[in-house]
């Protein structure tokens, strides 16, 4: 869509947000199906069987959209990169802020390169307030570690 009208643009807002939200629910399936994956794979070496799968990530997310249902397909490249990254954040081989920024870099590319959006959606909004919560709690550990004694 090449249109600048109103109309266009409230269509790629809307895309845009749906898609970011498919890239939120793709990134926790990755780190959840890491979980259980870890699980079921530690039992398998434990009983000396094979491990199972790897999981994959699903091109389809249903996503909440007003009072209804929606299901979003993201291509496999991007779902793929977002299920990866869940799973490496779940594996502890990416910090939250890496996440956040690779996640958000993804994004950026899914809503201002394909969709043809002018802004920045924020993704992975629970992360940031998490990340935001334990900077604040350091913080205030800091300031009173570094009040003076009576």
């Amino acid at each position: 869509m090449t249109a600048d009208t109103f109309e266009a643009n409230s269509l790629r807002r809307g895309m845009a947000l749906l898609c970011c939200a498919a890239l939120d629910k793709t990134f926790i399936a990755g780190a959840e199906r890491t979980a259980d994956w870890q699980q079921m794979a530690a039992f398998a070496v434990a009983k000396s069987t094979e491990p199972p799968p790897l999981p994959k990530a699903e091109v389809f997310q249903k996503v909440r959209s007003g009072k209804s249902d929606i299901w979003v397909y993201l291509p496999p490249e991007y779902a793929d990169r977002a299920f990866l990254f869940g799973a490496k954040y779940q594996r502890t081989e990416l910090s939250t802020e890496q996440a956040i920024t690779s996640m958000q870099q993804l994004a950026d590319t899914v809503c201002k390169s394909d969709i043809g959006l002018t802004f920045e959606i924020e993704v992975l909004k629970f992360l940031r307030k998490e990340l935001s919560a334990a900077e604040r709690k350091s913080d205030v550990d800091e300031d009173l570690s570094n009040m003076p004694s009576n």
